[in-house]
């Protein structure tokens, strides 16, 4: 598994591809902080709200580019046929292969980090919460693992990289807000909106983001996560 890990991050590395991504990811997100309207230095107060509600759209973007690679190019280059003869079981691979996605995306949001120092440094009073931005960047690796597993399982089936990027997004997207705009609908509001609110990943997500650590959202993201990889392991199966 951890051979298969090194092997996606000495892949994604081996070229500008991944150090674009991430420049532009970590780019984007400080022009939200400092640069954008209603940033934080015209705002007048010190708060990351801004950061953790933009960057899951940010974030859809760059994993799906990050996992549309993943299993596609190995179909594609006829590699795949030599990966899976090794040892190795489907499981070994597919997590090998969600670790190493899932790490770059943690590289990427490790820099971050200066974020909440920079604005806790400007801050004139107690500054930032301490455990609200805990709970927020534990929702952040959460949704980024979620998002991992939804792109590599996209990706086990095509060939086609583009055609991976294209369809990781859409299913993102639909999976984070599409059961938000359903229970926005008029025909919901009679309290079912609730519960189909709850079904999306944006509801739980936002929960951690407020610095409420509960378990079941943990629960859920894990179970999620478990969902597509096993969908994932499922389709290399055959």
């Amino acid at each position: 598994m951890w051979a298969i890990c090194k092997k996606e991050l000495r892949q994604y590395f081996s070229s500008l591809t991944g150090y674009i991504a991430i420049c532009v990811f970590l780019l984007v997100m400080g022009l939200v902080l400092f640069v954008f309207k209603n940033n934080i230095l015209e705002n007048g107060y010190s708060t990351l709200d801004d950061f953790f509600s933009f960057a899951p759209w940010v974030l859809i973007f760059l994993m799906s580019a990050i996992t549309m690679r993943s299993y596609s190019e190995e179909f594609r280059s006829g590699t795949f046929e030599v990966l899976k003869t090794s040892p190795l079981t489907n499981w070994e691979i597919v997590s090998g292969k969600f670790l190493g996605s899932l790490l770059v995306a943690i590289i990427a949001l490790l820099p971050t980090i200066i974020y909440y120092f920079s604005i806790n440094h400007l801050a004139s009073g107690k500054g930032l919460d301490a455990g609200a931005a805990t709970g927020s960047y534990t929702g952040l690796i959460l949704l980024t693992a979620l998002f991992t597993s939804i792109g590599n399982c996209i990706s086990s089936y095509t060939v086609n990289s583009v055609v991976a990027f294209i369809l990781s997004l859409l299913a993102c997207i639909l999976f984070y807000y599409g059961f938000t705009a359903i229970s926005q609908i008029d025909a919901f509001k009679n309290g079912t909106d609730y519960y189909i609110d709850m079904i999306g990943i944006r509801f739980h997500y936002q929960r951690l983001s407020q610095g409420i650590i509960d378990s079941r959202d943990i629960v859920y993201f894990l179970s999620i996560i478990f969902l597509f990889l096993f969908i994932t392991r499922q389709n290399l199966r055959k």
